[in-house]
Parts: structure tokens; sequence; C-alpha cells
């Protein structure tokens, strides 16, 4: 059971109604690699740091059993930085500033253990990284899971359009979904999104939790309704790491699981907004994340008589 990573691993400078932080830990794969190692898979990451990162950032990952072979670290070369302020109902946000550094001239470069995987997990990077890291693997992988956004449909469009026939999952918002598609209706979108390659599409709705379509199937995962929620940042990170890292640990990549993976992937996005940052998911235990899987059972769990 094996999970690779290729995404960014960051800094994120935060503001929200709740607070704000100076340069914290962050990025796609940092999120996506420590919710994934809390299920007992075995975890790689792919990204790029400059030598300003921290060793006590290069710690805290290895102590949650990440392989870090990957992890390029460029001498003389900054860190990706970005610093956003969420608004009030944070659903909405503004950048502020955003600093490619030495994500710019990123190569990734797969190491030899980690040419063969059960799954491959693309963060949302710019189209050919993600398919140059397909290319290097010895052998396809289990399962290839594709995560994007609107700024590579904007100016990425092609390259976009030819990882995406090679993929089986992509994992994107509504808002996304309906730039992709052209089609208001998630329903409709997802269909039109599956034509362009992947075989099942996954939409989150934040808040109001997500959506999972394959043909003509389909299944719906509510959000867990939360007291205090301090911070949307890398939520949906978080979420695509419960989701690949579960089917990697259960090597079952069918429909059902697949509901079952969704689950995973929400309880590990519900804790991670409940502090900024990294905070939540570097303190969670199993016993709390059983705890949290418990609750959503609870939630959907009724009787019905037809």
């Amino acid at each position: 059971m094996s999970l690779l990573t290729v995404g960014t691993v960051a800094f994120d400078k935060l503001e929200s109604p709740f607070g704000k932080t100076d340069r914290i830990l962050g990025g796609a794969a940092t999120f996506i690699g420590m919710a994934s190692s809390l299920l007992g898979v075995k975890t790689g990451i792919v990204s790029v740091v400059g030598d300003d990162f921290p060793q006590e950032y290069i710690d805290l990952l290895k102590s949650k059993n990440i392989d870090l072979s990957g992890l390029e670290i460029v001498k003389g070369g900054k860190t990706f930085f970005w610093e956003g302020k969420y608004h009030n109902d944070l659903n909405s946000r503004d950048t502020l500033t955003t600093e490619l550094n030495v994500l710019e001239t990123f190569e990734p470069k797969v190491p030899e253990a980690w040419k063969t995987v059960d799954v491959l997990m693309l963060g949302n990077l710019h189209p050919l990284v993600q398919q140059s890291v397909l290319d290097q693997m010895q052998k396809r992988p289990g399962l290839v899971v594709l995560d994007t956004m609107n700024f590579w449909m904007d100016c990425a469009w092609d390259d976009l359009m030819s990882v995406m026939k090679n993929i089986d999952v992509i994992s994107i918002n509504d808002e996304e979904a309906r730039q992709m598609s052209g089609e208001y209706s998630l329903v409709k979108a997802a269909h039109k999104i599956s034509e362009m390659g992947p075989s099942t599409v996954i939409i989150k709705k934040g808040e109001h939790g997500a959506l999972l379509f394959q043909g003509e199937r389909r299944f719906f995962a509510p959000a867990l309704p939360l007291e205090d929620v301090f911070d949307p940042t890398g939520a949906g990170d978080t979420f695509a790491g419960g989701f690949s890292g579960y089917l990697a640990k259960t090597k079952d990549f069918s429909f059902e699981n697949m509901k079952r993976a969704i689950i995973y992937g929400s309880a590990l996005a519900s804790v991670t907004v409940e502090k900024f940052g990294t905070e939540s998911l570097a303190e969670l235990s199993r016993e709390r994340l059983s705890e949290r899987l418990k609750q959503f059972k609870e939630l959907t769990d009724f009787k019905i008589e037809l």
C-alpha cells in the first residue's frame, strides 16, 4: 500500500476573522501527505523547497513517516510562498501575495523506489509537470488521481486536456467543474468531464459536502457541521489525501470503496479547518480520527420504510 504525491510544499501566511499567522507550513503535498500517512499508508512526496525551509518542518514531515527522498532543496533558493485573507463567510478569500520562487523552474524527479506505486496523486500544478511525473513511472499506478484549478483551465487548457486522458479520478470544486464543463448542473458537468478522460469525478462543495460520480452512479457525502472553523486552507488537499490514502491502504478501487474513501477524506478535512495550517493534522491521533468517523456515521445513518 503506497501513495506518491507530487505537489507544493510551501509557506503560507493567513488571516481570517479568527486571527492571523506569520509564515507557517503549507502546500498541497504537505496536507495530502500528512493526511494519508495518518491512515498508515506508505507515503512519499515529490516537491521542491529553498534552503530557507526550516529543519523543524522537515523533521515534522519525517515524524509522520513521510518519505522525503523526492523533496528537492535548492541551495540559495526561496520556498514557494502564498499569503491570503479570508472573508467573514470563510468561503471567499483574497490572495495578497504569491511568490513562486523555486517552484517556477521545478522539474520533478521521481526516486527509483517510488516509480511503482498503488496510487499516484497529482496535486495542483501545471499539467505538464503532472504529465512529467506520470511519464517517469515504471508501470502505470493502480489509480491516478488529479487535482487542478481555474488558472490552468485559463492558461494551459490543451496541456490539461492531454493529462486528463491519462487519469482515473479528478477532484475539483463546484466552481472549477462548471468552468471546465460549461455546465451549471453539476450532474451534467460530471458527465462532460468524464468524457474528457477520468472515469470518476469528485466535485467538492466546501461546507456543503462532496459529490462522487462514476457513470450513472452517484454518491453524496455531507460536510460535518462544526462549531469552529478557523482556516479552510488545505481542506481540499487534506480531503484528497484522505481519499487517495484510504484507497491505497485498501487497494480496492471499486465505487463502493470510493464511497468510504470520500468519508475518510471528509473526516480528515473537517479536522484540518479547526486550526490554522497543518496544526490540527500534526496533533491528530488515530483514536480522534475514529471518533470523527463515528460522528460522520451518526450524521448520515438512518432507517426508513419504503
